[in-house]
């Protein structure tokens, strides 16, 4: 069993969540790849592809349904799996696969139907972002009622949350699967290099 997990995002944190999944996975023994969404390996290789979005300015890039249409034969004849990251899903109320605003908007639009799906709070770095995002990403927070100092960091990912997302991957067909999902031991959480994009 070998899972591709493709990241796109744009300031790391997606990128993040997919290394901390190949962590847990590899715990789980089952093997995985991280790469970008941009530059995949061959994706029939796998024999589970998982894809990892973030939102920017309210959305998801085009790239994801762009590459999901392209591959769509591979999709339908493999297991298959999508989580989005989005600073919304901080609110209790909002941090569900029912319940997140962007990740419904996705799946209404995708001709892709996941076998598995996850939604996961993202980072808030103000000081990471370029003037334009840091600006409208302020506005959304004031809109929300969510932090809007500039020196603002928060990390609102929940790991256990990341780590139980694992768990359910690991189902998608691994034959040498370990039969107990989320009681993993606390491994560290990978940091995000400073060029991150």
């Amino acid at each position: 069993m070998a899972i591709l997990l493709l990241h796109q995002g744009v300031y790391g944190q997606t990128r993040r969540i997919c290394e901390f999944l190949r962590n847990e996975l590899a715990a789980l023994g089952v093997a995985a790849d991280v790469a970008a969404l941009a530059d995949p390996p061959d994706p029939s290789r796998y024999d589970a592809i998982a894809i990892g979005a973030s939102i920017r300015n309210g959305k998801h890039n085009p790239a994801v349904l762009e590459f999901v249409r392209r591959h769509r034969a591979l999709f339908d004849a493999k297991p298959n799996a999508f989580f989005s990251v989005n600073l919304v899903a901080r609110k209790p109320e909002k941090n569900t696969v029912a319940t997140n605003p962007y990740l419904k908007a996705f799946l209404d639009r995708s001709p892709w139907q996941p076998t598995r799906v996850a939604v996961f709070a993202g980072n808030l770095d103000y000081r990471r972002y370029g003037a334009m995002d840091r600006n409208i990403i302020r506005f959304i927070m004031w809109i929300t009622k969510g932090p809007t100092d500039p020196h603002t960091k928060i990390e609102y990912t929940n790991w256990d949350e990341v780590r139980r997302f694992a768990g359910e991957l690991a189902q998608l067909g691994a034959p040498g699967a370990k039969a107990v999902v989320g009681a993993a031991v606390p491994r560290a959480v990978p940091a995000v290099p400073a060029h991150a994009a």
